[in-house]
């Protein structure tokens, strides 16, 4: 089986048929964000009625720098947080779970908006079932923002046919 976060060709059409997930950028900044920062806070502290930067000692400087430092590194902290609070918002299933034709409308229809379901109807003793069963388990795991379901297909639609096992259905509702 592919890696799903692999930089491919065939990925990437997958991404723009919203088969596979936004690929997560990490964010990054750049040596000039950096600057930008601490020239920034330069600029501020000397606003504040501070001495010039010309008539600062070596120690006031080290000690204005460090001060500078800590502070984008506080700030880009905040920032990394609240990017890792926000991913473990959407995080919110991770596992395949069983349901059953009364708890269709509920996990299916009412799944919110933006929550991809994706349903495996399966019947035991078919072994194309269980092998999709086992790889629906280690799907999960990777992409917790979505609902991954598996009901035995006569228990939720009566009388479903065989022949049509394994049998996928994936919706979503949109933002």
């Amino acid at each position: 089986m592919q890696n799903p976060n692999e930089d491919t060709e065939w990925n990437d059409i997958l991404r723009a048929k919203g088969i596979l997930p936004p690929k997560k950028e990490e964010p990054t900044i750049s040596e000039d964000t950096v600057v930008q920062l601490v020239e920034d806070a330069v600029q501020q502290r000397i606003g504040q009625g501070s001495k010039a930067i010309e008539d600062m000692t070596l120690d006031e400087l080290d000690e204005m720098e460090d001060e500078e430092d800590d502070r984008v590194l506080h700030q880009y902290r905040q920032q990394r947080m609240a990017e890792i609070l926000a991913a473990q918002s959407k995080a919110k299933y991770g596992s395949v779970r069983e349901i059953s034709a009364v708890d269709y409308v509920d996990e299916v229809n009412k799944a919110g908006e933006g929550v991809w379901v994706v349903l495996h109807l399966y019947k035991t003793g078919i072994p194309l079932c269980a092998l999709i069963n086992q790889h629906l388990y280690q799907l999960a795991p990777k992409f917790p923002a979505t609902k991954f379901l598996k009901s035995i297909s006569t228990t939720c639609i009566p009388n479903y046919p065989d022949r049509n096992l394994p049998t996928f259905l994936s919706t979503t509702r949109e933002r």
